[in-house]
């Protein structure tokens, strides 16, 4: 089994006239692969410079069986170059190269089958964290893959997000499925809907279903929608109606969200739940101050779907660096 060697200990025992035949000694075994450098190992300063640390087998062994070993028993799906030019990072993945090659070869057919990252890991080299960037004795799976010219996709590998919390008052298709940026407005309109379930209507829209979004987080939690969901909520026709805070974050997100996922969901503001948002705030004298840090934006792609007075009016408020926070209405507010 190899090990870590020094300098000082490979000329130990040894004397040279010359700091040329020392050198000449070192390079000797360097080239009959006695030794191999370790990389980014710290240099003697001297010419010509010879690192200062290096692996050495313990039985005193060439390397050979380690190239034999590359190039007759890993799987032909990893590509070993990068390994034969930097024997020392070899032996120091060596473990997880080996697993992953005799997954490779032997249940190779469960890669035609998508599994969790984790699930993976887990498969592959029995560290469940590992393919998610836990290292391991400071060894990164990202770095076992690179050095096998190999990515994470070729593992065929899906990331987990928290679960979308919603709830479905109709499976019809196709629906309108209302997303509401805060928690607090999502557990009132799900009791509102739930309460009113022969109606199943917010602000004259009829809603099928409603989506907890989590602010920031929603198209992390939409990634994989069409994975996880149930079939209605993603036939094409289906209308997303957004409802958050109007502020310039919450319109970030909006605008976000809508990029994100463009071509795929149809994602539009709620514009009746703004309106009436507007309409509310407008008859109050005392609106919070906006929190620091905002971002400004124009909110051109949010602002399309609304008519010119009710632009200028938001504009001039969020000027004010005042906002409306979604939780201005709660349940008596979701009727026209």
């Amino acid at each position: 089994m190899p090990k870590k060697i020094t300098y000082e200990e490979i000329i130990k025992g040894h004397h040279f006239s010359s700091y040329t035949k020392e050198a000449a000694y070192i390079l000797s075994k360097i080239e009959n692969k006695e030794i191999i450098p370790i990389k980014k190992s710290p240099t003697n300063g001297k010419k010509p410079a010879l690192p200062l640390r290096y692996w050495k087998n313990e039985d005193e062994t060439d390397f050979t069986d380690l190239e034999n070993e590359l190039r007759f028993s890993i799987s032909t799906r990893i590509n070993i170059d990068y390994y034969l030019k930097h024997l020392d990072v070899y032996l120091l993945e060596r473990g997880f190269v080996l697993a992953l090659s005799d997954y490779l070869e032997n249940s190779a057919d469960e890669l035609s089958i998508m599994m969790s990252v984790n699930e993976r890991s887990f498969a592959i080299w029995q560290r469940e964290k590992f393919l998610s960037g836990i290292k391991e004795n400071g060894i990164s799976a990202a770095r076992v893959l690179t050095h096998c010219n190999m990515s994470v996709s070729d593992l065929n590998v899906y990331q987990t997000a928290e679960p979308l919390a919603y709830l479905s008052i109709s499976k019809e298709e196709p629906q309108n499925i209302l997303i509401s940026e805060n928690l607090d407005p999502f557990y009132g309109m799900r009791k509102f809907l739930i309460e009113n379930e022969n109606i199943s209507e917010v602000l004259g829209k009829k809603i099928g279903t409603i989506v907890y979004g989590g602010g920031k987080r929603v198209s992390r939690a939409f990634k994989d929608f069409e994975f996880f969901t149930e079939p209605y909520m993603r036939n094409k026709q289906n209308t997303f109606l957004y409802a958050g805070d109007l502020d310039y974050e919450g319109i970030s997100i909006f605008e976000n969200f809508a990029k994100a996922f463009k071509g795929r969901l149809n994602i539009v503001p709620f514009t009746a739940l703004y309106e009436k948002m507007l309409q509310k705030a407008l008859q109050l004298n005392n609106l919070p101050s906006m929190k620091e840090g905002q971002v400004k934006v124009d909110g051109t792609d949010f602002f399309a779907y609304f008519n010119k007075d009710y632009v200028e009016a938001v504009q001039s408020l969020l000027k004010s660096n005042h906002y409306i926070p979604q939780e201005i209405l709660s349940v008596q507010d979701y009727t026209l």
